[in-house]
């Protein structure tokens, strides 16, 4: 078969995005001496996880390619691997679809969620029936201001009028396909995170633009926070080290550098948020409803919020040196929820409520149905980023990843999960043809890595600017290690597509031993994983399978599940387990545990060896 184009999406690279912003500015982690290969990797202290060179940032966001245009899906249904797909027990009629004089005819009653996908570069709206599918959507790309180096911010009504416009222009397609906008049951909000707005509360009208999770303005103030008493104690509670990541330092930034900021909150009306609480602020028509809420996948990015509580709490925000009754913080609501994020105001789908609230990364856990414990998802995309179920109690990682909230559901328990990411994974890809002049477009990298049988003793460490979780070596570069002169172009091809299969392992592998809980199953997503080659040797890596679904709009597809599930769309979590299965490849393991360990080991190796090299 041959490869595909390794397509790079906008809700993809977002996932790798928030990773590499976390950079803080601080000194950097060093690598004083290196472990053997064999030994077991000691994870950084709180205060040294995620103190990366900006230079780490900087680097990789020259690798970022062009976001390109969303293509939904087909919705042709072949096997998975040669068997007939699971049939969906629906509770009630499923959507009808009949041809009548060549003419599609769709059920009048049909059940629709409408997900709105507010991202660093551009809104989506997609409509999901109830089996997953999107059956209509609308883009649109907004401005990107950059004020300073290391700044990053985005006009706040603009960000409120993209939506809007592509909620209407999502109804428009839905009608010309011969639906309804009243099939329109409920919508759901997925939302780029940590990007922080803020407003006056009596007015509803913002008081600066707001400040990207890119944004790193507020490294000199990392620095001091991490100087006070009390800082080591931080992440135990909130899951999140110091960083310019985190929406606590962009707001201590405005306060301390934006004058009606600061009068704001000594007047007592200055309104602090998220995406996801601003936009259900403003579809809800503002201070005269005044819905002012957060959902923990969200709040839990601010450092505010107690992880264990789901509810701020006061040691957190006294660290800050923030007086919480001149602050008007949103109220940390269920994830899902038939009445807490009220309804749209205004427009096509006026009076339809709003029932459903997750972070981006969150959502593409809940769209890959990531629902127990030991499920993970990996967004292959630019570089990678997994997130881990890890159950119903916080875990706090010893090997440097991040503890959040995964969705916590109205009358079900919190879920929470871990997260790691990858700097270099696409990217990788992207430098073969870029910088080395392999291949003409990725597709061609894939078909020179598929030339081989193996990759002839190549090792290829891609650390263009350090690696990250769960090694965090900044001082290691990108190195091609085991090459002779039998090495062919497609050894380094193959060897760089083994590289994102490696670190995905070991950051698999941290998340069990933080956890105790054996992973199950990893679900797909992203340009990269187009490649059977990948997927292939990724399953063979960690001995499990890796599920790829057909239908891969999966950050969408989370918001609209968190939503639909709130309004009896779908009815329970073993339901929405069957949906979007149709046409999804599993990649079993092929060979036996020891070649793969053998070969994860050598590469372990060539880690260690390249690091300390800078």
């Amino acid at each position: 078969m041959a490869p595909q184009e390794f397509t790079e999406r906008p809700d993809l690279n977002r996932a790798v995005e928030s990773e590499l912003s976390i950079v803080s500015g601080a000194t950097p982690l060093r690598t004083d001496s290196l472990a053997p290969a064999s030994a077991p990797h000691a994870g950084p202290s709180n205060q040294q996880i995620l103190d990366i060179l900006l230079s780490l940032q900087k680097a990789n966001e020259k690798l970022e390619q062009r976001l390109e245009k969303i293509e939904l899906s087909n919705t042709s249904k072949p096997a998975v691997n040669g068997e007939a797909p699971v049939a969906v027990e629906e509770t009630k009629p499923v959507e009808k679809v009949e041809e009548q004089n060549g003419e599609v005819v769709v059920d009048p009653e049909a059940e629709l969620v409408a997900a709105i996908d507010q991202g660093t570069t551009s809104s989506r709206v997609l409509i999901f029936n109830k089996s997953g599918q999107p059956v209509a959507s609308h883009q649109m790309e907004f401005t990107q201001i950059y004020p300073n180096s290391g700044w990053h911010e985005h006009d706040p009504l603009e960000l409120v009028s993209s939506v809007t416009t592509c909620l209407e222009g999502a109804v428009k397609d839905l009608t010309s396909k011969g639906y309804s906008a009243k099939n329109i049951k409920a919508v759901g909000i997925t939302n780029q995170r940590e990007t922080t707005v803020v407003w006056d509360s009596k007015t509803g009208q913002p008081l600066y633009n707001a400040i990207v999770w890119t944004d790193t303005r507020a490294a000199a103030l990392v620095r001091e926070l991490k100087a006070r008493p009390g800082a080591d104690a931080l992440q135990a509670k909130c899951g999140l080290p110091l960083s310019t990541y985190p929406s606590c330092s962009k707001l201590l930034w405005m306060l301390q550098h934006v004058p009606r900021v600061k009068a704001a909150y000594d007047n007592g009306t200055l309104a602090f948020g998220t995406v996801d609480s601003w936009l259900v602020y403003k579809l809800n028509g503002g201070p005269e409803r005044n819905v002012h809420v957060s959902d923990p996948t969200n709040a839990s990015r601010t450092m505010f919020m107690n992880l264990n509580t789901l509810d701020y709490d006061d040691s957190l925000i006294s660290f800050f040196q923030l007086d919480r009754s001149k602050i008007n913080l949103p109220k940390v609501v269920k994830s899902s929820d038939p009445t807490v994020y009220g309804s749209l105001a205004e427009g096509a789908l006026a009076g339809v409520p709003i029932t459903g609230c997750l972070g981006d990364q969150s959502a593409a856990l809940v769209g890959q149905k990531g629902f127990e414990p030991g499920l993970a998802k990996n967004t292959y995309g630019t570089g990678c980023f997994l997130l881990y179920n890890v159950g119903e109690k916080p875990v706090i990682s010893t090997h440097g990843l991040l503890a959040t909230v995964a969705y916590d559901f109205a009358g079900r328990k919190p879920v929470y999960a871990l997260e790691g990411s990858i700097a270099v994974a696409g990217s990788g890809v992207k430098f073969l043809m870029n910088n080395l002049g392999f291949a003409e477009s990725s597709a061609a990298v894939g078909e020179l890595a598929e030339t081989v049988d193996d990759n002839g003793g190549v090792v290829f460490v891609t650390a263009f600017s350090g690696l990250f979780a769960p090694y965090w070596i900044d001082d290691v570069r990108g190195t091609i290690l085991g090459v002779t002169q039998y090495t062919q172009k497609g050894h380094i091809a193959r060897a760089t597509l083994e590289a994102t299969c490696y670190q995905t392992k070991a950051i698999l592998d941290a998340m069990e031993k933080d956890s105790g809980k054996a992973l199950q199953a990893l679900a797909v997503d992203g340009g990269m994983s187009n490649s059977d080659l990948c997927m292939q040797t990724q399953s063979d890596l960690i001995g499990i399978p890796v599920v790829r679904p057909k239908m891969r709009e999966t950050t969408a597809l989370g918001a609209a599940i968190a939503a639909g599930l709130a309004v009896g769309v779908w009815n329970d979590i073993e339901e929405l387990k069957l949906i979007n299965t149709e046409g999804a490849t599993s990649f079993e393991p092929k060979i036996a545990k020891d070649a793969g360990k053998k070969m994860f080991e050598r590469w372990e190796k060539a880690v260690y060896t390249c690091a300390g090299f800078v």
